[in-house]
């Protein structure tokens, strides 16, 4: 934990031929890696113009076997995608003394995210984390003569990547995370039986789609959440900007009762987001979910049932 919270505002990645100490990332387990979408590791694809039940039934197996899937149909201009992705690779190629004039506060701004500081070591990226009310104030703090994209996650070329990890494995908070990557591959998913990691393919145009912790709680664990993480690369620098929507601060969330079969209970308690984070802040760094901190108790659950019933 010393090395993350004294470590200096900004790192020059690009400067260094092997990976210090600061960055060396152990904190891994020997899961094996999926590095190809194929045969029962193919990633689903929904493709949102598609209306048809064929369409629904693939992106609620997605939620139920993946925790996530790649979204095609969207509307979105692949030419726009790609602007924001050139845009993101300029910010993050300015000078770390414009960078730090953006510096976090707050929860925003340019800088370590806050939940890297509950590792032991650093991770091989920065970010650049804003919200979307002011994002347009924030970027032109950065970049006063810049474009109108909006960016967050820079991967740089690492000489070691087996020794370093551009984002540590965890679960979001909120209802779902939007993802827009470049096309180096680097984004993995976590799967089970056996665990074994498997990369979300870089696909031209596709978001990729993760489900968060609250909506896990909401479909009463139907739809779950995915560990992942982001990997790095030898020769090619990667870019991201995930979008995260979740319910307003104040709204506390329950499992739907449509989610909670006859004669069955919830499963977890219902919170508000605010509520969730500090419960997560305490799990990160630990091999554990914050979810099973929600999870309604054998004695709780009887109680709610008979009450329920009378």
């Amino acid at each position: 934990m010393a090395s993350v919270q004294n470590a200096p505002a900004t790192f020059d990645f690009l400067a260094v031929n092997c990976v210090p100490e600061s960055h060396v990332w152990t904190e891994q387990k020997g899961y094996p890696v999926v590095p190809e979408s194929v045969g029962q590791d193919t990633m689903p694809v929904v493709d949102m113009a598609d209306a048809t039940d064929v369409a629904i039934a693939t992106m609620v197996r997605a939620a139920e076997d993946w925790g996530g899937f790649l979204l095609v149909g969207h509307s979105v201009p692949i030419e726009l995608l790609m602007s924001v992705e050139e845009q993101i690779k300029c910010l993050f190629a300015r000078p770390a003394t414009e960078k730090e004039r953006a510096a976090r506060g707050g929860g925003y701004g340019y800088g370590v995210p806050p939940y890297m500081l509950y590792f032991s070591n650093l991770m091989w990226s920065e970010g650049y984390t804003f919200s979307a009310a002011d994002v347009r104030s924030k970027f032109r703090r950065i970049w006063p003569s810049g474009g109108d994209d909006y960016m967050h996650f820079w991967y740089p070329k690492c000489p070691e990547p087996e020794r370093a990890m551009g984002l540590a494995p965890h679960t979001d908070s909120g209802f779902f995370t939007f993802i827009l990557q470049s096309l180096v591959p680097g984004l993995q998913l976590l799967r089970r039986g056996p665990e074994r990691w498997v990369t979300v393919p870089a696909q031209p145009g596709a978001l990729a789609v993760v489900i968060g912790d609250l909506f896990h709680v909401l479909t009463n664990g139907c739809f779950h959440s995915v560990l992942h993480r982001a990997v790095v690369n030898q020769d090619r620098e990667r870019v991201s900007m995930p979008y995260f929507l979740g319910p307003p601060k104040d709204m506390k969330v329950d499992p739907l009762h449509a989610a909670v079969l006859p004669g069955r209970r919830a499963m977890f308690r219902g919170m508000t987001w605010e509520e969730y984070m500090v419960i997560r802040e305490k799990m990160f760094g630990k091999d554990a979910s914050a979810l099973t901190m929600l999870r309604v108790t054998d004695d709780e659950g009887e109680a709610e049932l008979a009450q329920g019933m009378n």
